[in-house]
């Protein structure tokens, strides 16, 4: 596989509170690890939030003893979601603070997901599919028939997520399963991207031949230039 990561502050914040994590080799028995997160909270506890729940959850990996891969990334999400809490309530400049999460491992040609948020991964075959689903109000609405889909893209409360790592004791993930092959590409990022690039234009730039470091360029590049109002991380993954 050819992988490239790359995060960028945007147009407009201060501050860079997404953090990604990659490694193409083994990680405990995992033979390879993904992470994109999204912080969120006051002066510095989005950065905080993001960063320390990525390197929780390496090292719970590294160590942990189980195979399954869903078993191991929903024991890693569920321990950086304990650990981010006692956080914020021993320092309470650090409360209210949260995380997106979206992780992935490939394994015998199947890449197995997990997500808590509403950082996304695509995989972009014939067409661009959206895997996993967005744990927003919005979407919430969508999914209950309340609002349609193209309401949701402009909706003021589109950014409100119903989910996060510190948001809450029980920790409610999803995970997905899908088999990749030669050729297919795999998109994880933050809605930094997703709320300035539509999946025609990701797309577009998902297949137009280039080298993996120059689509995550190119994608960046594009969210800025649309305003890039908020920070921007993307992975890219080709098969």
């Amino acid at each position: 596989m050819k992988t490239y990561s790359l995060t960028d502050i945007g147009m407009v914040r201060e501050s860079n509170q997404d953090y990604v994590f990659t490694s193409e080799s083994p990680v405990g028995s995992l033979p390879n690890l993904f992470i994109v997160a999204d912080g969120m909270g006051g002066h510095n506890a989005g950065d905080f939030a993001s960063k320390y729940t990525v390197e929780q959850i390496v090292a719970y990996i590294e160590k942990c003893p189980m195979t399954n891969p869903i078993d191991v990334m929903r024991g890693a999400v569920n321990k950086a979601n304990t650990r981010l809490m006692a956080c914020a309530r021993d320092d309470e400049r650090l409360s209210g603070m949260g995380t997106t999460v979206v992780i992935l491992t490939i394994i015998n040609g199947v890449a197995h997901v997990g997500n808590v948020g509403d950082s996304r991964l695509y995989l972009q075959k014939d067409a661009l599919v959206q895997i996993t689903k967005d744990h927003s109000l919005v979407q919430e609405m969508v999914r209950m028939g309340e609002m349609a889909a193209d309401e949701a893209k402009y909706h003021p409360d589109k950014n409100i997520i119903t989910r996060a790592v510190g948001a809450f004791e029980e920790l409610e993930m999803d995970f997905f399963d899908f088999s990749v092959s030669d050729g297919d590409c795999i998109i994880m990022c933050t809605d930094g991207l997703t709320n300035m690039v539509d999946d025609v234009q990701i797309s577009r730039i998902a297949r137009n031949g280039s080298d993996v470091s120059e689509r995550v360029r190119q994608l960046i590049a594009e969210a800025n230039r649309a305003g890039g109002r908020d920070n921007i991380t993307v992975t890219m993954i080709e098969i």
